[in-house]
């Protein structure tokens, strides 16, 4: 007898009145070892509901009675071997954010908050651009299966996805090693190291234009 469990489900969100590509919620449904063939993913307007069968034999089943609408059609699916990853873009566009993610206000004991990615609503701007929802996949490129199917689950090419958004701009830094040989060059600057000696090398010249010997100028360089 197999045996069913509700899976753990992590959710973050942003929020925008003008942007519908920064207005989405981030939801992870920890249901490990359940391949592809074996999971279904309905998604609609106002509920996201999930059934798989682990390698293991265990079933996994949530459904989700969101607080407000969803685009199903702008949303996006990662499906690996350890959960179902989905950004579904919320319908309205508003700066502020949902309250909740369901439409009840009961505590949910699977329900948790992804706090690797969540943003503060009035820190939104400060984080800069989130790119991660873009390196998912459409649903199956069609919109999803108005059926309720496994809504593109299959097809779609994940192994490209890096790590959190943003991380890999850190690549640029390889430049700053040049910064050295600007420091370095200032070091023969007024101001800079050895600064007195080329003030006392502008007095010979300063001498040498009123006509002073030229062994004068080496004396006191």
């Amino acid at each position: 007898m197999s045996q069913t469990l509700t899976p753990e489900v992590t959710w973050a969100q942003r929020s925008s009145d003008s942007d519908p590509e920064r207005n989405y919620l981030y939801v992870n449904i920890k249901a490990a070892e359940v391949p592809k063939a074996d999971a279904t993913l309905s998604i609609t307007e106002k509920n996201v509901t999930f059934k798989g069968v682990s390698r293991k034999g265990v079933t996994y089943s949530v459904s989700l009675d969101l607080f407000a609408e969803i685009d199903p059609d702008n949303s996006k699916i990662n499906h690996t071997d350890r959960d179902v990853e989905l950004v579904l873009r919320k319908k309205e566009l508003k700066e502020e954010f949902w309250p909740r993610l369901l439409e009840s206000k009961q505590k949910m004991h699977f329900l948790k908050t992804n706090f690797d990615k969540w943003v503060d609503e009035d820190e939104q701007d400060e984080a800069g651009e989130d790119d991660y929802a873009n390196n998912f996949g459409g649903l199956g490129g069609e919109g999803g299966d108005p059926s309720g199917g496994a809504g593109g689950l299959g097809n779609i090419d994940f192994s490209k996805l890096g790590g959190m958004p943003g991380m890999g701009g850190m690549g640029g830094m390889g430049g700053m090693p040049d910064l050295s040989a600007l420091t370095g060059a200032m070091g023969g600057m007024p101001g800079g190291e050895g600064a007195e000696e080329e003030d006392d090398d502008d007095l010979p010249e300063l001498e040498e234009a009123e006509g002073k010997k030229s062994a004068k100028i080496q004396e006191v360089s």
